[in-house]
C-alpha cells in the first residue's frame, strides 16, 4: 500500500545535483563520443568503488565523472536522462543544483552549461509536464573569490537561474566563509540555499540562517544537535531538504533505521525528501521514499507530509504551490 502511495504521489525535488545523476552507462557514452579516457576499466569497475566512507570520498569520484561533459549536447543529455526517472517517479516539479565552477575551471564556458541544460528542462516543461528552477552551486572548498569571478556570468543568465546555493566538502569551509556573495545575491533578488549540517556540526546550519540568510537549508540534519536552533527553525517556517540515501552512503546514518526523519517532522520541521546525487547513492526520489518508509516505519500521513512539505518549501509561486499541495491532500 505505501509502495503504491508513493508512486502515485505527485511530488517535488528540491535537492538533486544534476551532475550527481550522472550513471556509469551514461559516463562511459559520453567519455566515448568525447575522445576521453577514464581511470575506470568498466561500469561495473566503476560502480564497485561507490562504498564511500565519507562525503570526500565520494566528491573524488565525483570530479572525475564531470570531465565526460564538454558540449551542450552533453549537458542536455543528462539532464535529460535525469527528468525521464523524475518522470517516472511522478516528480511534477523540480528544483535542481549544477555545479558551474565543475566546469568553467576546466576550460567548459558557463554559456554551454547553462544553455544545455535549461533546454533539456525547457522542453521537458512542454513535453514531460515537469516544472522547474535551476540553482547554481559555489564550490565551499575553493576560495570565496572564485565564486565573486563568476556571480558576474549568473547574473547574465538571470532568466535561467532562480538561485545560488553552496555545496562540497563541508568540514572546514563553514557559512561565514561566503557572506559577500551571498549578500550581493540576495540584493540582486535571487533566492539563496547552502547546504549544512550533514558533516557539519549544528553551528554551521546556524550560520547559513544567520549570516548568509538563507531561504532553505539542505541537509539540516545536525540542526537537531542544539534544541535552541531546531525550535527557532520549526517557528521560522525554514524547511531542509533531507536525502536519506544520501545520509546512509556518507556515514551520515550507519542505519536508515537511526534515521532521525521523524524526530524532524515531531518538532515541527518542514522536511522534505530527495535523492541528492542518485546515480551514485543508490537511487532516485521514489527510492528514497520507499527505503525510508520500510526503514523507520513511516505511516501513510507522514508520507503525504512529507509530500506536502516538498511544494511547500519550493520557490514555486504561492497558487501554484497550493494548487499542488491539494492534488496532494486528495490521497489522505
Amino acid at each position: 500500500m505505501k509502495t503504491t502511495l508513493i508512486n502515485q504521489l505527485p511530488k517535488a525535488e528540491l535537492h538533486m545535483h544534476i551532475e550527481g545523476s550522472l550513471e556509469p552507462e551514461l559516463m562511459f557514452a559520453l567519455a566515448e563520443r568525447n575522445g576521453i579516457t577514464l581511470p575506470y576499466e568498466s561500469v561495473d569497475a566503476l560502480k564497485a568503488l561507490y562504498d564511500f566512507n565519507n562525503l570526500q570520498e565520494f566528491l573524488d569520484i565525483y570530479y572525475a565523472g564531470v570531465s565526460v561533459l564538454q558540449t551542450e549536447q552533453d549537458f542536455y543529455d543528462l539532464a535529460w536522462a535525469y527528468l525521464e526517472r523524475a518522470k517516472a517517479d511522478h516528480v511534477v516539479h523540480t528544483e535542481i543544483f549544477f555545479d558551474p565552477q565543475s566546469h568553467t575551471d576546466r576550460g567548459i564556458a558557463f554559456d554551454v552549461v547553462i544553455n544545455g541544460l535549461h533546454q533539456a528542462f525547457s522542453d521537458a516543461q512542454q513535453e514531460l509536464g515537469i516544472s522547474f528552477h535551476v540553482i547554481a552551486c559555489f564550490l565551499r572548498h575553493l576560495p570565496e573569490q572564485d565564486a565573486l569571478d563568476l556571480y558576474p556570468e549568473i547574473v547574465k543568465h538571470r532568466d535561467k537561474i532562480i538561485g545560488i546555493g553552496l555545496d562540497s566538502s563541508e568540514l572546514g569551509h563553514p557559512p561565514e566563509k561566503y557572506q559577500q556573495v551571498f549578500s550581493q545575491a540576495k540584493k540582486d533578488g535571487f533566492k539563496v540555499v547552502a547546504h549544512a549540517g550533514e558533516e557539519g556540526p549544528a553551528d554551521y546550519v546556524r550560520q547559513a540562517i544567520e549570516l548568509l540568510k538563507v531561504d532553505r537549508i539542505d541537509h539540516g540534519n545536525r540542526c537537531l544537535d542544539d534544541g535552541e536552533l531546531t525550535r527557532q527553525i520549526a517557528e521560522s517556517g525554514l524547511a531542509l531538504t533531507v536525502c536519506p540515501l544520501s545520509n546512509l552512503k556518507l556515514k551520515v546514518v550507519s542505519d536508515l533505521q537511526e534515521h532521525p526523519i521523524k524526530d524532524m517532522l515531531a518538532k515541527g520541521l518542514i522536511a522534505t525528501l530527495n535523492s541528492d546525487d542518485p546515480a551514485y547513492f543508490g537511487g532516485y526520489v521514489n527510492d528514497n521514499f520507499q527505503q525510508l518508509a520500510a526503514a523507520v516505519g513511516l505511516d501513510n500521513d507522514e508520507i503525504i507530509t512529507l509530500v506536502e512539505n516538498s511544494f511547500r518549501a519550493s520557490f514555486l509561486p504561492e497558487s501554484v504551490k497550493e494548487a499542488h499541495i491539494s492534488a496532494v491532500q486528495a490521497f489522505r
